[in-house]
C-alpha cells in the first residue's frame, strides 16, 4: 500500500516521513497492512498526518501504549496542550477539530479534575439495573426485528445495529425517543465539520440544556439525574459535556460491535459450527471482534507534556499522539507465534487502558451480547444474502464498522405481541449474565 508522505520536524533535525491518516482512499481492508507497514518502517511509534497539514505519532506498539495511556506525567489528554494548535496552525474549517476539541469533560482532561469527574461518571454507569437493561434491549430488538421480519430480508446496519444502540442509550440518559432522535441529528450534523456543523452544535446543547433543567429540578431514574445529584458536585456544563462524551462514545462503538460479531457468526465456520456444539460462545466471537476488528480502531489523542524519547522516536512537547488501538492489537510481541489470539483472552486495548479505561465497557457488553443473542433466537436461519467478499468497512481511520451487513432468512421466530423496551435504570447492576433473562 503505497501513500503520499510528508516530512514531520523532530527533535535533532530528524523528518521521518509521515503517512496520511485520512482521505477518500483510506479503505478499511487495507488498514490493517497499512499499519504493519507502518511498523516495519518506522517501530512502534509512527510519524502520521491526520489532516491535511496536521501531523502527529501513531503509537501501534501494545507496550508503548501503555505507557501512553497510564503515564499522565508525560502524556496529557488535554488537547489545550497541543502545540500545532496554540501555533495558530489548525484552520478553524480542519476535520480534526470536532474530535480534539477541548471540553470540561473527563474525555478532556488529567488529575483530579479527572478523577472528580469519573468518579461521577462511573457511579452513574453502576447504577444501571442489568437486568432491567438486559430487558430493554431484548425489547427495543424485537421490535426493530418485527419492524423488517415480513421482508424476510433486511440489512442489518441500517436497520437494527445503528438503531438499536441509539434507543438503548437515550433511555439511559432519559431522553424520550422523539427527543432522542433529534438528538442523534444534532451530534452527527456537529461532527461531520461542514457549513451546518454550528447549527448542529446549538441544537445539541439546546437538547441537552433542557434535558439537564429537567433533571435537576425533577430527578429520574436515569444516568442525567445521577450526574447531576452526584457528591462530586458537576456544574450543567460538565455534565452536558460529559452526555455528549457518553453517546458519541458509546453509540457507534456499539453499532459496530453488534454488527461485526454479527458478521463472525454469519461468516466464520469455527462459529458456525461451534455455536450449535458449544465450543466457542458469543462471548467468545465478542472478544475476537475487540481483537481483531476494534470498533474504535485509532483514538485521539494524547499530548506530550515535556520533550522526551518515546518509542524509537523523538517527541517533542505539545506533539499529538494518536492511539492506535488496532495496530496495538496486532503487535507481533503480544500475540501467539500463529498470530491468532487466544480464545479468552481480554488483554486487548479496544477499550484503551490506565485512567482513562473506557467506564462503560460492561453495559457495552451486555448491549451487545443481548443484540447479538436476541437476533440468533428470532431469526435462527439467518444467513448473508451476499457474498462475504463483496461485505465493506466504512472509510473512517477512526471507526471500525461495516458499510452494509445484508442478510435473508425464511422463519422468523417473533413472540405473538412483541414487547415495547423498558425505559427503566437504577439500582442493582448485573452484567456478568450471559443469557438474556
Amino acid at each position: 500500500m503505497t501513500h503520499p508522505a510528508h516530512s514531520t520536524p523532530g527533535i535533532g533535525g530528524r523528518c521521518p516521513v509521515a503517512t496520511p491518516l485520512y482521505g477518500p482512499d483510506l479503505d478499511g481492508d487495507g488498514l490493517p497492512a497499512l499499519y504493519e507497514e507502518l511498523r516495519r518502517e518506522h517501530g512502534p511509534v509512527a510519524p502520521v498526518t491526520v489532516a491535511p497539514g496536521i501531523q502527529a505519532w501513531l503509537v501501534l506498539g501494545h507496550r508503548e501504549l501503555l505507557r501512553l495511556t497510564r503515564e499522565e506525567q508525560d502524556f496529557s489528554h488535554d488537547p489545550r496542550r497541543w502545540r500545532l494548535l496554540r501555533e495558530g496552525r489548525v484552520p478553524a474549517d480542519s476535520p480534526i477539530l470536532p474530535l480534539v476539541g477541548w471540553r470540561p469533560a473527563l474525555l478532556f482532561s488529567d488529575g483530579q479534575q479527572h478523577r472528580r469527574m469519573r468518579a461521577a461518571v462511573s457511579d452513574a454507569l453502576a447504577g444501571i439495573n442489568g437486568h432491567e437493561l438486559r430487558r430493554s434491549v431484548r425489547a427495543a430488538a424485537e421490535q426493530l426485528i418485527a419492524s423488517f421480519a415480513d421482508r424476510r430480508e433486511a440489512d442489518l446496519v441500517p436497520h437494527y445495529a445503528r438503531k438499536l444502540p441509539m434507543q438503548v442509550i437515550t433511555g439511559l440518559l432519559g431522553v424520550e425517543e422523539r427527543t432522542g432522535q433529534q438528538l442523534v441529528q444534532a451530534i452527527a450534523g456537529t461532527a461531520v465539520a461542514n457549513a451546518d456543523s454550528v447549527n448542529a452544535s446549538k441544537r445539541m446543547g439546546a437538547i441537552l440544556l433542557a434535558l439537564i433543567d429537567e433533571k435537576r429540578h425533577k430527578p429520574g431514574n436515569d444516568i442525567t439525574s445521577a450526574l447531576l445529584h452526584h457528591p462530586a458536585r458537576l456544574t450543567d456544563e460538565e455534565v452536558l459535556h460529559n452526555l455528549v462524551v457518553m453517546f458519541v462514545a458509546g453509540n457507534q462503538t456499539t453499532v459496530n460491535w453488534i454488527a461485526t460479531t454479527l458478521r463472525i457468526l454469519l461468516c466464520d465456520p469455527a462459529f458456525r459450527s461451534s455455536l450449535t456444539g458449544g465450543h466457542l460462545s458469543v462471548d467468545d466471537a465478542l472478544d475476537l471482534v475487540l481483537w481483531r476488528f476494534p470498533p474504535t480502531q485509532n483514538f485521539p489523542a494524547r499530548y506530550a507534556t515535556r520533550d522526551l524519547h518515546f518509542g524509537g522516536q523523538d517527541i517533542r512537547a505539545g506533539d499529538m499522539l494518536v492511539l492506535g488501538l488496532a495496530g496495538a492489537n496486532q503487535d507481533p510481541s503480544i500475540l501467539p507465534a500463529d498470530g491468532v489470539p487466544v480464545t479468552g483472552n481480554r488483554s486487548h486495548l479496544a477499550f484503551g487502558a490506565g485512567p482513562h479505561t473506557c467506564p462503560a465497557q460492561d453495559p457495552a457488553r451486555l448491549i451487545t451480547r443481548t443484540a447479538v443473542d436476541t437476533i440468533r433466537h428470532r431469526l435462527p436461519d439467518l444467513e448473508l444474502a451476499v457474498p462475504e467478499s463483496e461485505l465493506a468497512w466504512i472509510k473512517s481511520p477512526w471507526s471500525k464498522g461495516l458499510a452494509a451487513l445484508p442478510v435473508r432468512f425464511t422463519d422468523p421466530q417473533l413472540p405473538s405481541v412483541p414487547q415495547r423496551p423498558v425505559r427503566q435504570y437504577a439500582s442493582h447492576t448485573n452484567f456478568q449474565s450471559g443469557e438474556p433473562s
